[in-house]
């Protein structure tokens, strides 16, 4: 383990919800983001029917189970096995949640359509600011799509999206399904996270539009969620440019330690740099 890993453990320890949520038993510090949520938006009720995308490890489904109370149900969905929790009215399944046998699966265990659907789900940190904004923003607006169709008419919805310059559109596209919009951070997020949670209450009933003009709609390849072939099901044009772009500049730096003459170096480097922004323009003909 590195001195930062160490530092991150040191700094987890001294952090006041990671050892609040060791006390009472919680499976993460994040219960008390949304068990803070639900205080100011009244989400969840008791005895709803509460449906997580992406539980794991399972902090938000304790939570929620702790709202619901013995007359509610708590069913939790992700790629990633859960540990049982003691309550009989919670459950968590291992699946895909863009998988149409997933949300049919889910569905048969719900006793009704869903009171909430939450969501505080992360893509996979590559450290590239924009290119994690990019899937924060797929995950989110897949869970958008799976919540229109769980949730029943005046459910409530909410998702963790990292901040950016598509989050205004984010925003915006979730008017279209609810009557009240929100953004907010909670006291437990750690201050120098990007994370803010978007609350849509008071669901319109309305199904998923595709055509609508939004931008955010061009991250999604419903094409690929149709016909349920691939694992990721969106569009990676960033995560393909940037990887384009990484691959060039390697090489670039090879050349510089290589014994050329400058006339070759700069022959080599027009030569990756036209590369480069020819794959981006047949890159950006296809995604528009």
């Amino acid at each position: 383990m590195g001195k930062k890993d160490k530092r991150w453990v040191l700094q987890r320890k001294r952090d006041f919800y990671y050892k609040l949520a060791k006390k009472n038993k919680y499976r993460s510090r994040a219960s008390y983001k949304l068990l803070q949520l639900n205080e100011k938006f009244n989400i969840i009720k008791e005895n709803d029917v509460v449906v997580d995308l992406g539980c794991a490890p399972g902090g938000w489904l304790q939570a929620a189970r702790d709202i619901v109370g013995e007359g509610g149900f708590v069913a939790g969905v992700d790629l990633q096995g859960v540990k049982p929790l003691k309550y009989e009215n919670v459950i968590a399944i291992k699946g895909d949640m863009t998988k149409k046998e997933t949300i049919e699966k889910l569905m048969k265990l719900l006793p009704s359509k869903a009171d909430a659907v939450i969501c505080d789900a992360s893509p996979n940190i590559s450290g590239v600011w924009e290119r994690d904004h990019t899937r924060s923003l797929e995950l989110t607006t897949i869970a958008l799509i799976t919540a229109t169709k769980l949730l029943k008419k005046d459910g409530n919805f909410v998702v963790k999206v990292f901040q950016g310059s598509l989050f205004n559109d984010y925003v915006a596209l979730l008017k279209n399904y609810f009557k009240k919009v929100q953004t907010t951070k909670p006291k437990a997020s750690r201050d120098v996270s990007a994370e803010v949670y978007v609350v849509g209450k008071k669901f319109l009933g309305k199904p998923f539009d595709r055509n609508l003009k939004s931008p955010i709609l061009r991250l999604i390849d419903f094409k690929a969620i149709d016909e349920e072939k691939g694992e990721k099901g969106t569009i990676n044009i960033t995560e393909d440019i940037q990887e384009e772009k990484g691959l060039m500049i390697k090489r670039i730096k090879e050349l510089r330690k290589e014994k050329i003459s400058k006339l070759d170096y700069y022959f080599y480097s027009f030569f990756y740099y036209f590369l480069y922004f020819t794959f981006i323009s047949r890159a950006l003909t296809l995604f528009f």
